[in-house]
């Protein structure tokens, strides 16, 4: 069994890093998906992103881009390891017979137009074929494969288009490299969500989007991922699950190590529907998914805004050890936002210990915080606050042995501040083996810059106070997850030394 697993291991690796790669559908014409595919590994081949073969099969076509064209995949001298198919559904199921005869290892079908759609039998056909072969299938009615260490981009949605104006503008950006992985079977979500991460400059590992999944599942994808040394944090987007047993062994033993964030779509009957024209998902119980997510450990999002908050408060930040939330203001709006909005999700803001009350009145007195600052959590420095009186506070609200994690409302509109606390808190927390987040409201550029600091040095900062206690609230589900398998002290340790890497 042990080998099996290994062997197929080594088969999804091939749609990351394929030695070479066939595009069937390639095409000439700009406006065409296959032009943009074929397009993508020419690119990345020239600038020397992509080290493989690249093959366009086209029969209409002699060259593309100055590539040699080939009638059929059967043609091709010498491996092809993987094909891109975007030819109409009709033509898939001989280009599979081809790809046996070929000794394809796998193949990612863009083409819609099967179970989607109703086409079951002809879906049923192209698996059969391949599955007898050994090849592994993502799709179809997928985007595929995005991973910008190898050049790998199957995305049929160009980087730039030219407006009516004439201006050349992105459309579709490509993120950097980061930890998230993102695993969805909705193209569209996929994008949106590199969109998303991109604006933010947040990086991803890989991308995969397997649409129908008549092959490769969510379930294989985040195994698969468990020992991708470059993810931290998985992003699964799912209109419904394959082999529920299955995800529900995988994804708990995933959880251990890799945090999982979840989007469930279909959750109402309406919804369902929807799902089932779209990918043809079958619709299952939400309670029973819910349930489901529970025991693996897997958070659930309710939301595009919390699916992502999590997604990066977890690929940051360590898991919090318990519920009570520590809330560190210069404004006292803000503050009770964040308390009512932890309060919502079951977290506490307690009082302080006497002991740490005690430090905080020593600091009033000696005129390092304000005498008017509330001291008692939420603590609010007030319109007074210095760079010094918020490194100050945090460092006594980390020493608190009651609480497990900290929110900070660094409001940048007072006139004391110098963004100098921004270095200096990230100093500070990097003593503690506690989860902070940070919050700034406002859209200016100041609010953007502050945000952008605090990201830069691994501290998840938001734009508003809800969000920031959305954040903190998959940080202390993570961390209860962790506990009840006794497995937080393991995953702590190595959390940390993979950052001091």
């Amino acid at each position: 069994m042990k080998q099996v697993r290994i062997m197929e291991k080594d088969r999804l690796d091939i749609f990351f890093d394929p030695s070479s790669v066939a595009i069937i559908g390639a095409t000439k014409k700009t406006d065409k998906a296959g032009y943009v595919i074929f397009k993508n590994f020419a690119d990345n081949k020239k600038r020397g992103i992509y080290k493989g073969k690249i093959y366009p099969v086209n029969p209409r076509e002699k060259t593309i881009l100055g590539f040699k064209c080939y009638r059929k995949i059967t043609e091709i001298p010498g491996e092809v390891e993987l094909i891109v198919i975007v030819v109409p559904a009709k033509v898939v199921p001989q280009i599979m017979i081809d790809a046996v005869s070929k000794k394809v290892k796998t193949a990612i079908i863009i083409t819609a137009g099967f179970k989607e759609i109703g086409e079951k039998e002809l879906e049923e056909q192209i698996v059969r074929t391949a599955s007898e072969a050994g090849i592994r299938i993502l799709g179809p009615n997928c985007l595929g494969v995005y991973y910008s260490k190898t050049g790998v981009d199957t995305l049929f949605l160009p980087e730039t288009k030219v407006l009516t104006t004439g201006d050349e503008i992105i459309a579709t950006p490509r993120p950097l490299f980061g930890r998230i992985a993102i695993v969805t079977q909705s193209g569209a979500f996929g994008i949106a969500a590199l969109d998303y991460l991109a604006g933010r400059q947040i990086g991803i590992s890989k991308f995969v989007s397997f649409g129908n999944k008549s092959d490769v599942t969510e379930s294989e994808m985040i195994h698969y991922l468990l020992s991708d040394k470059e993810t931290k944090v998985i992003l699964l987007y799912v209109e419904d699950i394959k082999h529920g047993r299955r995800f529900l062994e995988i994804a708990k033993n995933v959880s251990l190590k890799k945090p999982i964030v979840v989007i469930k779509s279909g959750r109402s009957p309406a919804g369902a529907r929807a799902a089932a024209s779209h990918t043809g998902a079958i619709a299952g119980s939400d309670k029973v998914y819910d349930t489901v997510f529970k025991q693996t450990g897997v958070f659930r999002a309710n939301d595009m805004e919390e699916f992502f908050d999590a997604g990066k408060a977890l690929s940051m930040q360590p898991p919090a050890l318990g519920k009570n939330i520590g809330i560190l203001t210069d404004a006292g709006g803000p503050g009770i936002m964040a308390v009512d909005e932890c309060s919502r999700k079951g977290l506490v803001v307690n009082h302080f210990s006497k002991k740490t009350l005690d430090k905080f009145q020593i600091l009033k007195n000696q005129g390092i915080l304000p005498r008017f600052a509330s001291i008692s959590n939420p603590v609010d420095l007030t319109g007074s606050v210095t760079d010094k009186m918020y490194e100050e506070a945090v460092d006594l609200m980390f020493q608190d042995p009651d609480i497990h994690g900290i929110i900070l409302l660094g409001l940048h509109h007072l006139p004391g501040l110098r963004e100098k606390y921004i270095d200096g808190v990230a100093r500070i927390s990097g003593k503690y083996q506690k989860p902070i987040v940070m919050c700034d409201i406002g859209e200016t550029e100041m609010a953007l810059y502050t945000r952008f600091r605090f990201d830069k040095l691994g501290i998840p900062a938001y734009p508003s106070p809800e969000d920031a206690a959305r954040a903190m609230n998959s940080l202390v589900k993570y961390g209860a997850f962790l506990k009840k398998n006794k497995h937080e002290k393991e995953y702590i340790s190595h959390f940390f030394k993979k950052k001091e890497l």
